[in-house]
């Protein structure tokens, strides 16, 4: 893979990253026609040697150019808050989970079941297996099933951490004392990987999020044998 296709998106695994990637693409593209325009005018401007002595103002262009670019930024507000109200929107949930942030590991609580919670810390180099990430493995996943709505209560212990995983399009911070909430809905199945994005201490960057989507089957048999 070349290097500059290394600083796009991760592959979206939900609706919502997807429709994340479809926004910005869409606000690239107006910025790439506006820097091409201005770009045009001012070198146009600049090598061109006609001159209007008797020009005093314009008052057709000042409407055209206060009227355009508040059209421009119409067409970028209502798809921008479209998707704000997407990512706020929580839809009956089929699977509750509750994510909590310590100094510097992440434990989970499955509130549906009354005996599944764990801690999931970092995999030390020196323990990686073959094929696996730095700093982004953890000993203990979490495990979800795709094609099912899952709703993640983050909240802290200690200080602020952030519950994120860029793949879904998801991220929340983690208050000590407040329930912040997030939709998932996988469409495929993996495993993805998130960082805390809050600073929060010596070790922020060895507390990393691993995620692990299966069939729901699978999830049921995982549930009855843990």
């Amino acid at each position: 893979m070349s290097t500059w296709l290394q600083y796009g998106f991760q592959d979206s695994a939900s609706p919502l990253m997807e429709q994340l990637i479809f926004f910005h693409d869409h606000a690239m593209m107006v910025l790439i026609l506006i820097t091409t325009l201005v770009g045009y005018f001012m070198i146009s401007l600049t090598l061109n040697t006609f001159v209007n002595r008797y020009l005093l103002d314009g008052q057709l262009i000042e409407i055209i150019w206060t009227v355009f670019p508040a059209l421009i930024l119409v067409t970028i507000a209502l798809p921008s808050l479209r998707l704000l109200y997407l990512i706020d929107e929580v839809t009956e949930p089929a699977l509750t989970i509750k994510a909590i942030g310590h100094q510097w590991y992440w434990s989970y609580e499955y509130s549906d079941f009354s005996n599944i919670e764990f801690d999931s810390y970092m995999v030390p180099e020196d323990s990686l297996k073959e094929g696996e990430f730095r700093l982004l493995e953890v000993d203990n996943r979490v495990i979800l099933p795709y094609l099912t709505q899952v709703r993640v209560l983050v909240s802290a212990a200690d200080v602020i951490h952030s519950w994120t995983v860029p793949g879904l399009g998801v991220k929340a911070d983690a208050v000590p004392g407040r329930l912040n909430q997030l939709n998932l809905l996988f469409n495929r199945p993996g495993v993805f990987y998130g960082q805390c994005s809050e600073i929060c201490g010596a070790n922020h960057s060895f507390m990393p999020i691993a995620v692990e989507s299966i069939t729901p089957s699978d999830f049921l048999n995982w549930v009855s044998n843990y």
